[in-house]
């Protein structure tokens, strides 16, 4: 009589490797999981890199053609441009890495810092040139008893601040006629710049509304901010897109509100060109 061949397990049981297998899977996914969390990587870092590289396509195309051909774009384009394989080979690149070559573990990259440090530099190029148009152009259109000047310490923008005295009546969001000529001169300005992002900001002192239209100082510096911005786009053709606006109140003051000199500068309006480097 012919013997039964024996029925084959459908579970597994008799491959003992396989248990073996899956505690190695699970101690690789451990070991990647834990060389990521040791990164050295912010965030705000890689959004910085990622903005630069997607700006870096459009401009850099030309070989090196922006900013006078200098050494920046030269040597450090490279960098920019192989950023997003870096990162998209993190994983890779990290569990190919011997944590021990890097002091402490660390597993940043030199290249992502020469990079950063290449941003910066590109940063402070293009705001720094943007400023120094701008001051001339402030110059020429008489504008220097009404705007003062400044450039974000992070080379972001470029910021024009006008007193609300300037623009505004006392506790009011309409801008005085006396002042849209003043207002249109800087829209001549910003229209040099429409393809850039423009943010205007409204800023009051901390003295409470009590009359008016506006129920504190958050909805009238909000008021104020949205009436510039309006007047820009209607009379100066800026592109709406490209203009943000918004009220901060009391809550950003830049001298003391204890004197009436200092309530006076609180209450102000800024607008701010930001150049194609930076995150806003």
């Amino acid at each position: 009589m012919a013997r039964k061949k024996p029925e084959q397990s459908s579970g597994g049981g008799n491959a003992p490797w396989l248990a073996t297998f899956a505690d190695l899977m699970n101690l690789l996914l451990c070991f990647f999981v834990m060389l990521f969390a040791m990164s050295e990587i912010s965030e705000e870092k890689f959004n910085d890199i990622s903005i630069s590289m997607s700006n870096s396509f459009s401009i850099f195309d030309g070989g090196g053609s922006a900013l006078d051909n200098g050494d920046l774009i030269s040597t450090g384009i490279s960098q920019l441009n192989e950023l997003d394989e870096y990162f998209s080979n993190m994983g890779q690149d990290d569990a190919e890495t011997d944590s021990s070559d890097s002091p402490g573990g660390s597993l940043e990259k030199p290249e992502v810092d020469e990079a950063l440090e290449v941003l910066e530099k590109t940063r402070s190029e293009v705001s720094g040139k943007m400023y120094d148009e701008i001051s001339e152009l402030k110059d020429k259109k008489n504008l220097g008893d009404y705007v003062e000047l400044d450039i974000d310490s992070d080379y972001r923008f470029v910021q024009l601040s006008l007193k609300g005295s300037v623009l505004f009546d006392s506790g009011k969001a309409d801008i005085k006629e006396v002042a849209k000529p003043i207002l249109s001169s800087i829209g001549d300005i910003l229209k040099l710049y429409e393809g850039n992002v423009i943010e205007i900001v409204g800023h009051t002192d901390n003295v409470p509304m009590t009359s008016g239209a506006f129920k504190d100082n958050n909805w009238l510096s909000s008021a104020r901010a949205l009436n510039a911005a309006e007047y820009l786009i209607k009379n100066k053709g800026l592109d709406p897109a490209k203009i943000k606006y918004s009220g901060r109140g009391e809550y950003e003051p830049v001298a003391s509100n204890a004197t009436v000199e200092g309530r006076s500068k609180n209450r102000r309006i800024e607008i701010k060109i930001y150049n194609e480097y930076s995150s806003k």
